[in-house]
């Protein structure tokens, strides 16, 4: 078990986390809406289960890859900052929009529940994209031994992380998630609610989200294609190489692999819900889902590539090898993370049991756990 196989292996739970993070936001997609209280029920029982994996993506990160952990949410705090806000709001909003005496009155909170539904994925893919297109930030890692600063990660702006708003390919990302999401949403409640009038206003939705989602997934992908990378060398040099994305995925085939068969998946997903009459499209869009972001994580940090570069200095660029925990930290973490699969399974019981009865108008007035 060396120290490379380590750090790989942390890459890959990480991709893996930040694609269940992007699938289980089918919550976020749904909240869009300004539904009745089938929709609400249909969401409300799962929303945990996103923050949860919010939550866990962040200690996985901060665990294996503590540089990047104070950097990223030590400088572009704005961002994460917000993002837990929404999900305040969404938590908020769930418990007490139709509680008696409420001051917001139940429109009030479901505003509150559409804004989550559309910030959240925006600020994950913008913050995503900025692996991509570079952040202001210096790193210096020997201010660890000046008594009077001890610094090590210094934000060159006060922005901090707002500034990626003006990064148009950072911006098209999370765009992209915007809509994907709100398909996720729908076909989830599409599959999980028992009501043709929903039905019908989903399929709706996921006609008129296809468009701008094409668009923007195929506006993002080409422009990463064809735009310079942050290529490390051996000796952990940093240096802008043209076209490395697209040559990332040429030399890593399995990745390549993946991102066709994730996208034929959301595709085909796709046709099932707007197209045909069936109810199953999310069985398709959430594996599809998390095999396309997968993909773009290993594009991001695998192949001698930074994932967390620097527009302001090369060299304080973040890659595997400079920003991840000891070896015995890796090892230590590497043996807890063999529990992951019992959390899962019961995770999938869980959620099978929820789902076990659709929900109907009658299915919410006999049950004491409604929103």
């Amino acid at each position: 078990m060396t120290y490379e196989f380590l750090q790989n292996y942390w890459w890959v739970l990480i991709a893996l986390l930040g694609g269940l993070l992007v699938a289980l936001m089918f919550v976020q997609g749904a909240n869009m809406h300004l539904g009745n209280r089938a929709l609400s029920n249909s969401t409300g029982r799962k929303w945990e289960l996103t923050f949860t994996t919010l939550v866990t993506f962040g200690g996985a990160f901060f665990a294996s890859f503590p540089l990047f952990y104070s950097t990223s949410f030590g400088g572009a705090y704005w961002v994460w900052v917000l993002l837990l806000v929404t999900f305040v709001f969404q938590a908020v909003a769930y418990e007490f929009q139709n509680k008696k005496g409420n001051l917001l009155g139940v429109k009030g909170f479901r505003i509150a529940l559409m804004c989550n539904g559309i910030l959240a994925p925006f600020l994950v893919g913008t913050a995503v994209g900025t692996f991509f297109t570079g952040s202001d930030f210096t790193v210096n890692k020997l201010a660890i031994t000046d008594p009077s600063t001890q610094i090590i990660s210094t934000w060159g702006n006060g922005w901090h992380g707002l500034e990626a708003l003006g990064q148009y390919h950072a911006v098209l990302l999370g765009c992209t998630l915007v809509f994907l999401t709100a398909i996720l949403g729908s076909l989830y409640v599409l599959n999980n609610v028992d009501d043709e009038g929903i039905h019908a206003q989903m399929r709706r939705t996921i006609k008129m989200a296809i468009v701008p989602f094409l668009l923007f997934f195929l506006g993002w992908t080409v422009l990463l294609l064809t735009r310079q990378g942050y290529a490390v060398s051996p000796d952990g040099e940093v240096s802008l190489e043209p076209y490395k994305y697209f040559h990332n995925l040429l030399e890593m085939p399995a990745v390549l692999c993946m991102l066709l068969v994730g996208v034929v998946l959301v595709l085909y997903s796709l046709y099932l819900g707007a197209l045909s009459k069936s109810r199953k499209g999310i069985w398709f869009a959430f594996p599809g889902t998390v095999l396309v972001v997968m993909s773009v994580f290993f594009l991001a940090g695998f192949n001698g590539t930074a994932y967390y570069p620097s527009c302001t200095d090369l060299q304080s660029s973040l890659y595997l090898d400079n920003s991840c925990s000891s070896y015995f930290t890796l090892k230590v973490m590497f043996f807890v993370s063999l529990l992951i699969p019992f959390v899962v399974a019961y995770i999938a019981y869980a959620w099978h049991q929820m789902d076990r009865k659709k929900i109907t108008a009658e299915e919410i007035e006999g049950t004491s756990h409604k929103y």
